[in-house]
């Protein structure tokens, strides 16, 4: 049983005056799963999320299908997960499976007010779903209104070098005063823009492959094969290349090795367990 005031478990007993009749008021999601379906627990948390969320806009009722068989019957449940909207003692809506939240929400506000949604946290929430374009144009109208949101400011750079825009995003970085230059995510922003700027030309990856198989200390293949798994997000990979270049030869390029891995290190932070890992490595080359 959840916490939230805005869920309740659901029973043959109290459906008719918790779920029916309480739908003439306020909308009820009816949410019939069980135990050993694992599409249920995955989806469960999403309606209890939005329930919270939705702040009683609408109520989430949780029918067990293995404890109230006989009213799971009567519902015409014939798979797990099943989701029922009720509304003025009706079923209006509903699906069956987990849905991702973004397909949950457009089936819910069809028939429940939306909450009003912060701007920052809805250009966050559709960038993680996707729709870049409509963040770029939140964050966009923010910085319009507040420019010195330095937090808007980088989440706007971020956003542009994800869509190819290097250079609007480092001219939004540079503009930073030098304190917020020095912030963890500005300095994680800068390492990844300057990798997608070097990655441009790279030779392919199966190139670089087959050059170190040939010589394994090639410190041009070591380098440029490092930054093609920084791209891929391949990181203990990359810092294990860029560990082979400086033991291969640790003067190439005036250092890149030990610039290129202190750039990721900034990039990933110091809580990263990589990092730890490869920092000690870097340390014991140096000393």
């Amino acid at each position: 049983m959840s916490n939230s005031p805005y869920v309740f478990d659901a029973t043959m007993e109290n459906f008719q005056q918790q779920v029916m009749d309480a739908s003439a008021t306020t909308p009820i999601l009816v949410d019939v799963w069980a135990e050993w379906c694992a599409p249920c627990k995955q989806l469960m948390p999403l309606l209890q999320k939005l329930a919270d969320e939705y702040a009683g806009a609408f109520m989430l009722a949780k029918v067990n299908a293995d404890e109230q068989q006989q009213l799971t019957a009567s519902l015409g449940v014939r798979s797990l997960p099943t989701v029922i909207l009720v509304k003025d003692g009706q079923a209006v809506d509903g699906f069956n499976g987990a849905l991702p939240e973004s397909e949950i929400r457009k089936v819910l506000d069809k028939h429940v007010e939306a909450p009003k949604e912060d701007p920052y946290d809805k250009a966050h929430r559709i960038w993680e779903e996707g729709d870049a374009e409509g963040a770029l144009a939140i964050l966009s109208e923010m910085n319009q209104k507040d420019p010195e949101n330095l937090k808007v400011l980088i989440d706007l750079a971020q956003l542009k070098a994800e869509m190819g825009d290097l250079e609007t995003a480092e001219q939004v970085l540079e503009s930073l005063p030098p304190e917020e230059k020095m912030q963890h995510q500005a300095r994680q922003l800068a390492a990844r823009v300057k990798f997608l700027k070097q990655s441009a030309e790279l030779p392919p990856v199966k190139d670089l492959e087959m050059a170190l198989e040939q010589n394994p200390k090639d410190p041009n293949a070591l380098h440029q094969l490092a930054l093609h798994r920084v791209l891929r997000e391949e990181n203990a990979e990359a810092m294990d290349l860029l560990i082979r270049l400086m033991q291969a030869d640790s003067t190439y390029k005036d250092g890149v090795a030990r610039t290129t891995l202190i750039e990721l290190f900034d990039k990933l932070g110091n809580n990263n367990p990589d990092v730890r890992t490869y920092r000690r490595k870097l340390y014991t080359l140096m000393h």
